[in-house]
């Protein structure tokens, strides 16, 4: 069924006809009356009501407040056999969504309603995101305002109510556990807790114990029963973060318990049966990860029935300064202080760096530079990050290790204070310039 649809005519035949047209794609149901109509709005909401303006003991236009008031979602299409422009404009303003003459045309009558029944379900959308966005919390302020995460967030809202297990990947600190939370809210688990573990910071003997419980005398340490992370996530949702980062014996063990929805727990003898929807999440590409042995080829299938790709910041640069403006509002009201904003210089310094931490960079970015700066607007000298621009060359690679870090950001800042003279930036770093020319290409620095 497409939705539901309820007809409010006292004319009997009119009600046989429009119910004879209608009952093969909508649930359809019928009010003789103002007062019938007044009782339904008592009930669950539907989808559309056909309004007739001229019943016997109401007068539509009057009862259309009432209805907005108790079904706000609710469309309502108006019938009516004495049409006048007043009249239609008048329902309009009330919350009308259309106007149809009778008698009418069916074929014009079918497309006026999936209209209002698309309107209706994109308002609902729009009413769960917004509420999910509002309880939302975590390191990273949701911004959605690039096209490339709008599309994300169209895919989320549409993948949310379903229990299919689903894998966010991308890069370190592009937010993939605010997808998590923004998934979970949106979903009919969203009155149950998410629960959450990054897979590479437990410890290899400890992960089973924690994922799947324990019981007394299990292993050395284990005092007591421990109820696991698949236990405390019951009718909710289980966020494994970084799950390449996972044993793969314990990967092993993490395939069946999804494919039977059953967990013993570490020195038990019983299953018992869970019931929790499962977000997976990795920084690595899969099919690097899964080449390398890092994550099982069976699981990586299991976890990824839908996957979301989160582009790094670089890529949407359209959220940089709403971001940083979000971040600095919630900084400088923890410091207790009152700041305008960035100045064009500082701001143009923030949408032009690559951010190869992505959110989470810019969020520390941000935070200190609230600290430290002294005047009322964020300045480009109080920004640590360099006017330099990464732009990484074809098939660059720019997960850099710590070390390769550091050192990118070092040439990065002496190529800012010697205003990107190559030989004056080796000669200060004590390298050769072909070493800094080379380096600079590795690194992707576009001087």
């Amino acid at each position: 069924m497409k939705g539901k649809i309820l007809i409010v005519d006292d004319e009997v035949e009119l009600r046989k006809l429009l119910k004879s047209v209608l009952e093969n794609d909508y649930h359809v149901t019928e009010a003789d009356s103002g007062a019938a109509l007044k009782k339904a709005l008592a009930g669950e909401a539907t989808d559309v009501i056909l309004l007739d303006l001229n019943l016997k003991d109401a007068n539509g236009l009057e009862l259309l407040p009432q209805i907005k008031k108790s079904w706000p979602d609710t469309e309502v299409v108006v019938l009516t056999g004495v049409a006048t422009f007043e009249a239609a404009v008048e329902a309009t303003k009330r919350g009308a969504f259309h106007f149809i003459n009778k008698p009418f045309d069916t074929q014009q009558l079918l497309v006026t309603l999936d209209r209002a029944i698309e309107n209706r379900q994109q308002k609902e959308s729009n009413n769960s995101l917004r509420r999910a966005l509002s309880t939302m919390s975590g390191s990273s302020a949701p911004v959605f305002q690039s096209l490339l995460m709008q599309n994300v967030v169209r895919t989320v809202e549409r993948i949310a109510p379903s229990d299919v297990t689903i894998l966010i990947t991308g890069e370190s600190g592009s937010g993939k556990e605010v997808i998590a939370d923004l998934i979970h809210n949106l979903s009919p688990r969203s009155k149950n807790k998410i629960v959450k573990v990054n897979c590479a910071a437990l410890p290899r003997e400890l992960i089973e114990s924690e994922l799947f419980g324990s019981v007394k005398g299990a292993f050395t340490g284990a005092h007591s029963d421990r109820d696991g992370l698949f236990r405390q996530a019951e009718g909710g949702t289980l966020f494994l973060d970084e799950i390449s980062e996972m044993p793969v014996d314990t990967q092993s063990k993490l395939l069946r318990v999804l494919q039977d929805q059953k967990v013993r727990p570490v020195g038990g003898k019983t299953d018992y049966q869970t019931n929790c929807r499962i977000i997976a999440a990795t920084n690595r590409k899969p099919e690097e990860a899964i080449k390398d042995g890092k994550l099982r080829e069976d699981l990586f299938y299991r976890i990824s029935a839908i996957s979301v790709y989160l582009p790094p910041l670089r890529e949407r640069r359209e959220d940089i300064l709403p971001l940083a403006v979000s971040f600095m509002k919630r900084y400088a009201a923890q410091a207790n202080r009152s700041l305008r904003g960035f100045t064009p210089a500082a701001a143009e310094r923030l949408a032009a760096f690559d951010w190869p931490g992505n959110i989470r960079q810019l969020q520390n970015e941000i935070q200190r530079a609230v600290l430290l700066c002294e005047g009322p607007d964020v300045d480009a000298a109080d920004l640590s990050v360099s006017d330099i621009r990464m732009v990484p060359s074809e098939g660059h690679d720019t997960n850099f290790t710590l070390l390769e870090g550091v050192e990118r950001n070092a040439i990065i800042q002496m190529l800012r204070e010697t205003a990107g003279n190559k030989l004056e930036t080796a000669k200060k770093l004590g390298i050769g310039r072909q070493t800094l020319y080379n380096k600079i290409k590795a690194y992707g620095i576009d001087t």
